[in-house]
């Protein structure tokens, strides 16, 4: 009975203080708690709600105050009083539902970006590169920074890649010239080499699905990601220009 109660709306200490009085009758406070099986003051807390749903009605006998449980007839009007609350939240729902849902396509449409913070977070994003939905990355990278940032970058992080079938086109610089070879069937890569004095940087910036990630690999250690389709096209198109002039 108590799970019936409950299915049709009355809380959990509402249908128990209700179940009470309709087996006491008129009884007190004292004794409604008793039988319920919860205190006194939230006895009372319930027995008010209950009046507020035509549940339960109060009388005064001598010097004591009893109160009574309604007949569960009432509890039919509790329900018809939810389905007209419940039709009129829908009609309001139904004025506003365009407003909030042109909000939520505006919102939609800006880029989304989350921020990283040191070596550790650097990681993290590394791992962000290996969910990625496509299967090749653009990537404009100072290599003896990301080196200098991470030493075992090629023993760890690469092998990875390598596991996921995730094959990257790298346009890179180094102190030390071309370190990598052009096209790396095993490592999945192919890669461009531009010196430090024609691209001096000092980040690793990759492009994968509609994300561009940005790591800065020099003072504070740093990352970005943003996620926004166009920005994305935009700096792959940017990638692929510097590609087809460095063939």
């Amino acid at each position: 009975m108590l799970n019936e109660l409950k299915n049709i709306g009355l809380s959990d200490k509402e249908a128990r203080v209700y179940l009470a009085m309709l087996e006491l009758g008129a009884a007190t406070v004292l004794e409604i708690a008793a039988k319920a099986g919860i205190n006194r003051p939230t006895a009372y807390v319930e027995i008010e709600a209950l009046k507020k749903k035509g549940l339960a009605s109060s009388q005064t006998k001598g010097t004591k105050k009893l109160f009574i449980a309604e007949s569960p007839s009432q509890l039919e009007f509790v329900l018809d009083r939810e389905a007209k609350e419940v039709d009129a939240k829908k009609s309001e729902l139904a004025k506003i539902l365009p407003e909030l849902s042109t909000l939520f396509n505006l919102a939609d449409e800006k880029p989304q970006v989350r921020f990283f913070e040191g070596k550790e977070g650097l990681m993290r994003m590394q791992d962000e590169f290996l969910k990625m939905k496509g299967k090749t990355t653009e990537d404009i990278s100072s290599a003896d920074d990301v080196l200098s940032v991470f030493p075992s970058h090629v023993q760890e992080y690469s092998p990875r890649r390598v596991d996921k079938k995730i094959f990257a086109r790298l346009i890179y610089t180094s102190e030390r010239g071309e370190i990598l070879s052009r096209e790396d069937t095993q490592m999945l890569r192919e890669t461009r080499f531009v010196s430090k004095n024609e691209l001096p940087i000092s980040i690793d910036m990759t492009i994968y699905d509609d994300k561009i990630a940005i790591s800065a690999l020099k003072g504070k250690i740093s990352g970005i990601i943003v996620e926004h389709r166009e920005i994305a096209d935009s700096f792959r198109a940017i990638f692929n220009l510097l590609w087809g002039k460095l063939k």
